[in-house]
């Protein structure tokens, strides 16, 4: 199967590597930035029983191929809001996914939602212009970075006041994150190396997250019934992405796994 991960951080090492910028400078106006909208909050304020949703706005993936290339990131986030999304995640990766910066900034512009800059964070200088380009939140991949990448970001987002998801893929990833003193965790079901998706793997880990830990399941999530299925494991909210794309009617489809748990007998008790 293709390394799609290797691939993706190696490109992104190439350019962090090539790049002339003066951290010290992007640090300086990162902190001059306006106010960051409050992400964790807005994943574990109480909403009734309801898992809280990270909507993603996604034109294309590695393996996938195209999704919507030409979609619209400002009506995209309008209906995720109104459809009852927690907070968005947007591709910024442009040579693997289609995205930009632009498309954040727009996304952002058209809602009141927090939004997470979801790209391949590999130095200091990505947690900067995350901040710069107006994300609330910041991705960090655990088997894209070392102990010492990880904690130094990790310090550098909660200095800039973003936030910090930080992924993990399995069982001694989890343990490196909650190492470095990660508070926001995502389980991404998706194997980055092969793409493939295992369905039980959030689930299977969910019981590892400390109270206290906002946690969050990532990919495969294929509709309310999955969504209700974490729920019930403990998990605050989902990030859902291709689902949400290809829907006919994406504002009904954020507002079916918004309201899950609550179509379950017994649910939001």
């Amino acid at each position: 199967m293709p390394a799609y991960l290797d691939s993706i951080i190696a490109a992104h090492r190439a350019a962090a590597a090539d790049d002339r910028r003066d951290p010290g400078r992007l640090v300086v106006e990162a902190e001059s930035a306006p106010p960051t909208r409050p992400f964790v909050e807005a994943l574990t304020d109480d909403v009734g029983g309801r898992i809280a949703v990270i909507s993603e706005i996604k034109r294309r993936s590695p393996s996938k191929g195209d999704l919507d290339p030409g979609l619209d990131p400002a009506r995209v986030a309008a209906d995720y809001e109104a459809g009852g999304a927690s907070c968005l995640s947007v591709l910024t990766d442009e040579a693997f996914f289609g995205g930009s910066v632009a498309d954040l900034r727009s996304a952002r512009t058209a809602c009141g939602l927090p939004v997470l800059r979801k790209d391949f964070t590999v130095s200091r200088s990505d947690v900067c212009d995350a901040r710069i380009m107006g994300a609330d939140a910041v991705l960090l991949i655990v088997a894209a970075l070392d102990d010492t990448e990880l904690a130094d970001f990790l310090g550098l987002a909660a200095h800039l006041g973003l936030a910090a998801l930080v992924e993990v893929h399995d069982g001694p990833e989890l343990e490196r994150a909650l190492g470095a003193g990660a508070t926001v965790v995502g389980v991404n079901q998706r194997d980055l190396r092969t793409f493939e998706v295992r369905h039980d793997l959030a689930v299977s880990l969910a019981a590892s997250i400390p109270d206290g830990v906002t946690s969050v399941a990532e990919s495969g999530i294929r509709g309310p019934e999955d969504a209700a299925r974490l729920a019930d494991a403990g998990f605050d909210a989902v990030l859902v992405g291709e689902t949400l794309v290809r829907s006919g009617d994406r504002r009904a489809a954020v507002a079916g796994l918004v309201g899950a748990r609550l179509a379950l007998p017994g649910g939001g008790a």
